[in-house]
């Protein structure tokens, strides 16, 4: 007898009437039951927030013309994530201690002032108040807890956000008034310098003001002693020159005197011409001895004629010699007058190019005093320009959308790029993985409350242990693999289960059964109604230590060795690889795992089907039978 035909014989047994195919259907179906619809209800409980019934309380009284509470309230009725009602304190409490609502959220009325508060440099941290009530849901508490923190992230980045545009506004404005300082020091470092120049110039200025003082003062001094006498010099000249102008009148006179009388003699002189002619004609001359005899005489009377004019040209030159003898006399006697105030104004300008000298000096020594301190100012102003410069290329000044998008930064600095490897679209996806093994593990076991792990006719008849066992858990391999064909397509097809790789997904939840039916088989073999006992305790190890709703990494110390030691963990690990992302090396080694775990059950239940082939009172008669 083969194993084969040990298992076709126990599936006829179940088949032989109406009611054991029912119990069959049943058993196939008893997985599906327990996790098709568990992950049904469970299938996205996060996108139905929307239904959940939460209480919002605005008794803010805002601050500055704006009210922070009304335009939480708002944004959140708005957001449809839960279903809001905005009541009063008193309702919101009533409502959360009678299970109305699942949660409150309450905002105080210095909700607006205490949020800009840090604008007058009294910082006072604003407060949300969430009110809970475990009685009615925990679940609702941590939900609460989160949409409170997700409100509270939001002001703070709002408000983070505005504080932060007004702190670059304001470097906006230092970088303005840093601008025109930067330039007024640019102006002031080019005024200095033109100073410096100036005042250089006039340093040099003044310098040779200094030394054409000495001279000019040097040359005063000279004047000044050659001019001592000048007053004595310029009496006598107006005397002597008077004297002249006296005794060149007096020569004047005679030769006008003189002039007038050879004038006359000339008269006389012509009216004799006349007189003598009338007379030799009336002697009877004739007219040209008369002519000779005139022309004899107009000889005579030349020199005299000729020593008439010299005298007349004479007298004229010395009038003017005269005239220009008094004119010299008179300027001479003004000159005299003015010498001595000449005298006193050239000691006053010696005196005064002296002083000049002085100022000079000062003014040189002066201007060098200044020079320095401008050339410093200088040094400074262009110190101060080039610092203003250097620090306003340090200041910030962003444009409007530049500045925009620092605030947002600043106010929100991190963002989280999700790059997950592999990802569970929803929370019934993300349990999956449990409920899968665990579904197939409670199939498992309802199939050996109808099943017999052992065939007692082929024990009887001496087949061997191998095939015995091999038979007893085939029928149950056989009707666990339909399980899981039932159970995976309800989850994927009418739930609604995303599978990243089905057939690996399908043929890795059958060797699961596979591994379980061998398991729970082995304990009924082993250890007949106390095996299913077993195998429940070992349901309720799996369950607390499989790690399939928390990573198994925050399970108790003490219960690592069972993750470790009992398959369900490497059944929801592998299946977690191949629904969310596909094969990969980590379930390979749940396949190993499991595997090891299917030769090691079928090898005990082998061990127990040799031991089952010897009678025993205790077998004959079990004191416990289920």
């Amino acid at each position: 007898m083969t194993s084969f035909r040990i298992a076709a014989t126990e599936l006829r047994r179940l088949t032989a009437g109406k009611l054991p195919k029912l119990a069959v259907v049943a058993l196939v179906l008893v997985p599906l039951l327990y996790a098709s619809f568990y992950l049904y209800a469970n299938f996205d409980p996060y996108g139905r927030l929307s239904k959940l019934p939460a209480a919002l309380v605005n008794s803010d009284s805002g601050s500055d013309d704006r009210n922070v509470g009304r335009e939480v309230t708002d944004a959140a009725i708005s957001s449809g994530t839960f279903q809001w009602h905005e009541v009063s304190a008193e309702a919101a409490h009533e409502g959360v201690s009678s299970g109305e609502y699942s949660f409150a959220i309450t905002i105080p009325p210095d909700f607006s002032a205490a949020l800009l508060s840090s604008g007058s440099f009294t910082p006072q941290q604003a407060t949300i108040r969430l009110t809970t009530n475990d009685a009615t849901n925990y679940l609702a508490h941590t939900i609460a807890n989160q949409v409170a923190e997700q409100i509270r992230a939001t002001i703070a980045e709002k408000v983070g956000q505005e504080a932060a545009n007004r702190f670059l506004i304001g470097f906006s404005t230092i970088y303005g008034k840093t601008q025109e300082a930067a330039d007024g020091a640019s102006a002031l470092a080019d005024g200095a310098g033109r100073l410096v120049t100036g005042q250089r110039e006039l340093a040099d200025g003044a310098g040779r003001l200094a030394t054409g003082g000495d001279d000019l003062a040097a040359g005063l001094k000279t004047l000044k002693n050659s001019v001592a006498t000048l007053p004595q010099n310029t009496k006598a000249l107006s005397d002597g020159a008077s004297q002249v102008a006296a005794g060149n009148a007096q020569i004047a006179a005679a030769a006008n005197t003189l002039a007038n009388s050879a004038k006359d003699l000339r008269n006389t002189l012509g009216d004799a011409n006349g007189q003598l002619a009338q007379q030799l004609r009336a002697k009877g001359l004739p007219e040209a001895e008369v002519q000779q005899v005139l022309a004899a005489v107009a000889d005579l009377r030349a020199p005299l004629d000729s020593a008439g004019s010299r005298i007349q040209s004479t007298t004229a030159q010395l009038n003017q010699l005269a005239t220009g003898s008094r004119q010299v006399a008179d300027g001479a006697a003004t000159l005299a007058a003015s010498a001595p105030a000449l005298t006193n104004g050239i000691g006053q300008a010696s005196d005064g190019a002296n002083a000049l000298t002085a100022g000079a000096t000062k003014l040189k020594d002066g201007a060098k005093t200044a020079l320095d301190g401008t050339t410093a100012l200088s040094k400074g102003a262009t110190q101060l320009r080039d610092g203003l410069d250097e620090g306003l290329r340090q200041i910030p000044d962003p444009s409007d959308s530049a500045r925009t998008a620092t605030a947002d930064t600043i106010a929100d600095p991190v963002t989280v790029d999700n790059a997950g490897l592999a990802s569970a679209d929803t929370y019934g996806a993300g349990l999956a993985p449990f409920f899968l093994a665990l579904a197939t593990w409670i199939g498992a076991f309802v199939l050996f409350l109808v099943l017999r792990p052992l065939s007692t006719r082929a024990l009887a008849a001496g087949v061997a242990p191998v095939r015995v066992a091999v038979g007893g858990w085939l029928a149950a391999a056989l009707l666990g693999a339909v399980q899981v064909l039932v159970l995976f397509g309800a989850v994927t097809w009418l739930v609604g289960i995303h599978v990243a790789h089905p057939l690996g997904a399908l043929g890795f939840a059958v060797l699961a059964s596979l591994t379980f039916t061998a398991i729970v088989h082995a304990l009924n073999a082993m250890f007949g109604a106390v095996g299913k006992f077993l195998a429940l305790v070992l349901l309720v190890l799996q369950l607390v230590s499989a790690g399939g709703t928390f990573p198994w990494q925050t399970l108790p110390d003490a219960l690592y060795p069972l993750h470790l030691l009992l398959p369900m963990g490497y059944v929801v690990d592998g299946l977690r690889h191949l629904l969310y992302a596909g094969a990969s090396l980590e379930s390979l080694t749940d396949v190993v795992v499991l595997c090891a775990y299917l030769a090691g059950a079928l090898a005990v239940s082998s061990f127990a089907a040799r031991k089952q082939r010897v009678w025993t009172m205790s077998k004959l008669k079990p004191e416990l039978s289920l």
